[in-house]
């Protein structure tokens, strides 16, 4: 317990400190985030925004990086493949996220040259990560809520890779999508990582009932990053002086999906990262509607849904404190159900 706190501490103040480091950093190059214009549809009501510091994210996974790193100094937590696996996912799909946002802040056009391949780009990535952690560790290879045996559903082999795959595509486009108001994808994060950490915790107290390889370790490593994102959001929540950028967001979804992947909770990330399926929902209800209506209609004002809100008079941070809302509740469910069912399993046996 007490490697997990040190964790979260180290990464919370080394955070704190390197992002403040990349907002004078960034403001001496004069070069900060665009923001999309009417003529593409974008979000005209935040060009106020424009040239705010942006990759910020990197100052996240660097100091949740040295969390993880400084609580093994500590006897008797010893490093594991399991979190070295997700910390190559973080800083491989991380640095994707990086080139893409060093070409918009150079181009100065909220479309990195990788905007239409991306996708396809960290798919194939992301596949040959899960393939890594599924061929190298331990790590079950069933379709799982709570634990590995429930509801248990065997897919070994390429099954398993592919499924994981797109489970941690699909979380790293879904926080990408949510990170469009101050503080919203770092808090709601925020929350994610501090369900996880609960869950490996109690995978490490209760080894009979859970078959969590290391998962010490992973309790570390989540805590490390709830750290550094709260590090992180001090500077970021509105008025927001420094964005996390894609770098952020997709090392930030890396994280939360690999984790759910060591953890044996892959049905559970829905309701973990709920805010972010709900964003990501929004944007794929609108493209789907637009294009059935013969590209004439549209469902909300403008997605992701919290610009929809914004357009519907809500001041900013009443979205983002009403969508935190949201994202607590749904990890409350969560960790609830998790408990549910520790306490069932606990009186079964």
């Amino acid at each position: 317990m007490i490697s997990i706190l040190i964790a979260g501490a180290i990464a919370m103040f080394v955070s704190l400190a390197g992002t403040r480091f990349l907002i004078s950093y960034f403001q001496r190059l004069g070069k900060g985030q665009p923001i999309l214009g009417a003529e593409d549809h974008g979000p005209v009501h935040q060009m106020g925004k424009q040239g705010t510091p942006t990759m910020g994210g990197i100052a996240i996974l660097v100091s949740g990086l040295i969390g993880w790193t400084v609580a093994h100094v500590r006897d008797g937590l010893p490093f594991s493949d399991q979190a070295a696996i997700i910390w190559l996912a973080v800083f491989v799909l991380g640095f994707i996220g990086f080139l893409d946002d060093f070409l918009k802040v150079r181009r100065q056009h909220n479309r990195g040259i990788f905007w239409k391949k991306k996708g396809w780009i960290t798919f194939g990535i992301t596949i040959g990560l899960t393939f890594i952690l599924a061929s190298s560790t331990g790590v079950v290879e069933t379709i799982s809520f709570t634990r590995a045996v429930s509801p248990g559903w065997d897919i070994t082999g390429p099954l398993f890779v592919i499924w994981t795959a797109l489970m941690v595509w699909s979380t790293t486009n879904a926080v990408n999508v949510t990170d469009g108001l101050d503080g919203l994808a770092a808090g709601s994060a925020l929350f994610g990582f501090l369900a996880f950490t609960v869950v490996a915790y109690w995978a490490f107290r209760n080894p009979r009932i859970y078959d969590v390889v290391n998962p010490l370790d992973l309790a570390v490593l989540s805590s490390a990053l709830a750290g550094a994102c709260a590090g992180f959001l001090w500077w970021n929540a509105a008025p927001a002086r420094i964005f996390m950028g894609d770098v952020g967001a997709l090392g930030i979804g890396a994280a939360l999906g690999m984790l759910a992947v060591t953890t044996n909770t892959h049905l559970m990330l829905p309701i973990i990262c709920g805010i972010n399926v709900i964003e990501a929902g929004s944007v794929a209800i609108q493209m789907g509607v637009f294009k059935a209506s013969g590209r004439k209609k549209r469902l909300f004002k403008m997605s992701p849904i919290h610009h929809h809100f914004e357009l519907s008079g809500w001041p900013e941070t009443t979205v983002i404190i009403r969508f935190w809302i949201i994202s607590g509740i749904c990890v409350a469910t969560a960790v609830a159900l998790f408990i549910a069912d520790f306490t069932q399993q606990v009186r079964i046996r």
